[in-house]
């Protein structure tokens, strides 16, 4: 064993398809690298955890952390370590649908095995990061494990494999934190009551659009059209507000970034809250939206290159 474990995640964004992949539709979400966790496990004379939420014995932790803490002792009990001291450092706010949850697992996981000193297979580290999701979330899809300890975008249906392809695209991604919770399971059930409503045919329709357009993404990924994406951001806005899911900040915003030279922008994740995101050309450009959308709101931005893991 190691004197003391290092371990880090990143965030996760959803570019398209939220919502939609609840019916069957496909979906992308990539890495976003521009926010983190970081996180060390060392020796201690008792189990402790300090994380900015709080610092004290990991028995006495609360409900909130309760992933945390049965992924730990799981860990522990396995590899019979002794008590630890778990720190968790994170820029990956939570509640936003940037996939803190699963990253704090990923990162904690990988410290632990570092640790001990031992290879960690994927396919083990996803293994140990569902469990914890599963506390978290209740039945996690398991993208967020993979988007959260990887580096490619995945392109993903309910159901199937994930499906991951390379981020290649002359462009910069603007995320803004409206600094507020997504409402993701009102949000849900409130679109499970409009499809089953007198309106249902028509907010199928919307859904299905919305599952075409994650394909039409994929290629324009693939094939570095930057215009074409931005287009397809656009047009997916227009059907999740149809589907309820947007509200007056995310509007707000979006209509910002837009105004200030973003060429697509729409909202990421459940809505009602959480982020938007908006797609530019150029870092300078990408700089301007993020004063601006800060300007009108946004409690914090950040901005990620989309060429070949060549990140801003």
């Amino acid at each position: 064993m190691k004197t003391i474990g290092y371990g880090k995640a990143n965030g996760k964004i959803i570019l398209m398809g939220e919502h939609a992949v609840v019916y069957g539709e496909p979906a992308i979400a990539f890495p976003f690298l521009a926010t983190k966790i970081t996180a060390t496990i060392q020796s201690c004379d008792s189990f402790l955890l300090h994380c900015s939420y709080y610092k004290g014995s990991l028995e006495d932790a609360p409900e909130t952390l309760n992933s945390i803490k049965v992924l730990i002792n799981h860990l522990q009990t396995e590899y019979a370590t002794g008590p630890l001291l778990a720190t968790i450092e994170s820029t990956i706010p939570a509640e936003r649908g940037m996939g803190s949850s699963a990253a704090v697992a990923v990162a904690l996981t990988r410290a632990f095995f570092d640790f001990i000193d031992q290879p960690l297979a994927q396919e083990t580290l996803l293994s140990y990061v569902e469990q914890s999701e599963r506390i978290a979330h209740g039945n996690p899809s398991g993208i967020d494990a993979a988007a959260t300890s990887g580096q490619d975008p995945i392109y993903f249906t309910k159901g199937h494999p994930f499906n991951f392809f390379p981020l290649n695209i002359d462009a910069f991604l603007v995320v803004a934190d409206t600094g507020v919770k997504g409402q993701t399971r009102a949000a849900v059930k409130d679109v499970a009551n409009l499809v089953s409503s007198n309106d249902g045919q028509e907010i199928m329709r919307h859904i299905h659009l919305l599952g075409a357009l994650s394909k039409e993404a994929k290629e324009a990924i693939s094939e570095n059209q930057v215009q074409r994406l931005a287009d397809i951001m656009n047009e997916a806005q227009q059907h999740l507000t149809k589907l309820t899911v947007s509200n007056q900040l995310l509007d707000q915003l979006i209509q910002t970034a837009l105004a200030t030279g973003a060429l697509g922008a729409k909202l990421t994740g459940g809505g009602r809250g959480g982020c938007m995101i908006a797609l530019t050309k150029t870092k300078k450009e990408a700089q301007v939206v993020s004063q601006a959308l800060e300007k009108q709101g946004a409690v914090a931005t950040w901005i990620q290159g989309l060429g070949v893991h060549t990140y801003a």
